[in-house]
């Protein structure tokens, strides 16, 4: 029988960011090469059961979690046995070899349980999501901190997008060593667009200044804008965002105090088509991130050929050489930041050396190596597997009652630091 794995993911399609599409194409990359894989995903009460995407079997599993109040974790002891027989039941499905959980949350949590409850070899992948999430979910939640604490502990294997997200690990979780895998991207995408298209907004032949992700205070947009009103009005660019998120109103909103009127033009959720259109469009493409994991931004425009500004804080600075395939700038410097696109408004010639060396750069991180990546770590999991089988079970993850502990403990924490009158 040939490897069996079971892609445990906080998030899938048909919802769209980094993970979904990195967890997508992984998918199809392993099935490719001989590897049988499921797609195991949270349940948002959307109640889809299972499904298939690419010819990937997709399991939408419920992930109950308490919360702080007693009232609440009464609620989750009794969800969480119907939630735990619905992963004993995906197992006795499909019958994985190894658990892999992609972006830890109330899914690795489950997947760490249900490691250490069968024994099947656990191997976790972050993302970045223990310091770039839109909610900060790792610093207002005990369980999940307590959750990714004990994964680590027991896991088989940990793997990052970046060594800034495995030193993150490391202090605060802690990760012993680690190991880098990158995110990748495809080839050009050949499905038609959706969403606004260049050819649709009358920009005419006008320099476009691009930047596309998740509308969230994180990812910096605000700054982006900022940075714009700065730059020489006389260029006659435009500043596209596309995307969608919670900041959508506010950066409208700054957009007119800053007086940019037409300047700037939100134009909403694109798919990973829409965005290669844009960028293909664009003058240059900003990713303006206050912190970065990795920055899938930086794939997707150099496979475009355009001109890539990129954050300096976290992961880009790992992979983008400055000045040679990009130009890394700290965003929170506005003033900085503008000097970086005006110049590249005003050199052509150096836009084209840019985008050239992107094109280039842009073949370290197909999805081929990605998963070549992905299956050394497996490799190397099937090793330690073998060597443990003659000193006794392996490790893997939380205890089947461990989450009534954990979030018991929770409770407790809680209810004396408030009696401190912290």
């Amino acid at each position: 029988m040939g490897r069996r794995v079971a892609l445990v993911t906080s998030s899938y399609h048909p919802y769209l960011g980094g993970v979904e599409s990195h967890v997508r194409h992984l998918a199809r990359e392993l099935r490719r090469t001989g590897t049988e894989v499921e797609v195991w995903t949270v349940d948002r009460g959307e109640h889809l059961g299972v499904t298939e995407l690419d010819g990937t079997v997709v399991r939408h599993l419920p992930t109950p979690m308490p919360a702080r109040s007693a009232r609440a974790v009464a609620g989750f002891a009794i969800a969480a046995p119907r939630a735990w027989h619905a992963w004993r039941a995906a197992v006795r499905a499909f019958r994985p070899g190894l658990l892999h959980v992609q972006c830890f949350g109330p899914n690795g949590v489950y997947a760490a349980a249900l490691a250490r409850r069968t024994g099947i070899p656990l191997v976790l992948s972050s993302h970045g999501e223990t310091f770039t999430d839109d909610h900060d979910a790792f610093g207002t939640s005990a369980l999940l901190r307590e959750g990714l604490r004990h994964a680590i502990a027991h896991a088989v294997a940990t793997t990052g997008c970046s060594e800034q997200v495995l030193e993150d690990l490391r202090q605060r979780f802690g990760l012993v060593g680690g190991s880098v895998v990158p995110n990748g991207v495809g080839p050009v995408p050949t499905a038609a667009p959706s969403g606004a298209m260049p050819d649709t907004l009358g920009l005419a032949d006008g320099p476009v200044v691009l930047g596309v992700g998740r509308l969230e205070v994180m990812k910096g947009f605000d700054l982006l804008v900022e940075a714009f009103a700065g730059v020489d009005a006389d260029l006659g660019a435009t500043l596209v965002l596309g995307g969608a998120g919670s900041q959508h109103e506010a950066l409208r909103a700054l957009g007119e105090r800053l007086d940019l009127g037409k300047r700037l033009r939100l134009v909403g959720p694109l798919d990973e088509a829409g965005v290669d259109a844009w960028m293909r469009r664009a003058d240059v493409v900003v990713m303006p991130s206050r912190r970065e994991a990795f920055g899938i931004v930086a794939l997707e425009a150099w496979r475009a050929g355009a001109p890539l500004v990129a954050t300096s804080l976290g992961g880009p600075a790992s992979f983008v050489t400055d000045g040679v395939d990009g130009l890394l700038v700290d965003p929170v410097n506005t003033g900085a930041l503008a000097d970086a696109v005006e110049s590249l408004l005003r050199d052509p010639q150096r836009r084209a050396a840019l985008g050239a060396a992107g094109r280039t750069s842009a073949r370290r991180y197909t999805w081929s190596v990605v998963a070549e990546a992905y299956e050394a770590v497996y490799d190397d999991v099937d090793s330690h597997v073998r060597a443990a089988d003659a000193s006794g079970p392996l490790r893997g993850g939380l205890r089947r009652r461990g989450l009534l502990r954990v979030a018991s403990r929770t409770l407790r924490l809680g209810a004396a630091r408030r009696r401190r009158g912290r």
